[in-house]
């Protein structure tokens, strides 16, 4: 019988191999992860800015805005303002063009005639003058008027 010590085997083995196919497979799934978190923080960067249709600009694009929710810029015409249960009612101008605007909701305590607003709703369909707002915005800061001069002039010259 051969003895317990001429039965081991004691030659080196080869190391196993490593794995470069499972680290590589973590790299790709990492920057995929990261090209999804771009991707997503990009598209709510893009969505959250906010743009505003002057009221030329809409009213020449009725038909592609259709009752679709805008952003629509102007000034309000002084003694158009009639205060309802609801909200208001107002006629808004700029660029030699006019929007009767149907507010619901209370509107800012800083709304008055004669300033620029944003108003936030739609028309209420492709070819109507009217627009029904959910929000009054009402632009006040004179650093965005001295830089736009000519969009928010109020009908009698002003700029507020």
């Amino acid at each position: 019988m051969p003895s317990a010590e001429a039965t081991l085997d004691l030659t080196p083995v080869d190391a196993p191999p490593s794995k470069r196919r499972g680290r590589g497979r973590t790299i790709g799934v990492l920057v995929v992860l990261a090209l999804a978190v771009l991707a997503l923080l990009s598209q709510g960067l893009l969505h959250s800015l906010n743009y505003f249709e002057t009221i030329p600009q809409a009213m020449n694009s009725r038909a592609k805005l259709g009752t679709g929710t805008i952003r629509l810029e102007g000034v309000v015409k002084p003694h158009t303002i009639n205060r309802t249960s609801g909200g208001a009612s107002f006629e808004m101008v700029g660029g030699g063009k006019m929007v009767f605007v149907n507010a619901h909701g209370s509107p800012p305590q800083l709304f008055q005639a004669n300033i620029p607003v944003v108003v936030v709703g739609h028309f209420t369909s492709s070819t109507s003058d009217t627009f029904y707002c959910t929000q009054i915005m009402v632009k006040h800061t004179a650093s965005y008027i001295a830089s736009h001069p000519k969009r928010v002039k109020a009908p009698n010259g002003t700029v507020r």
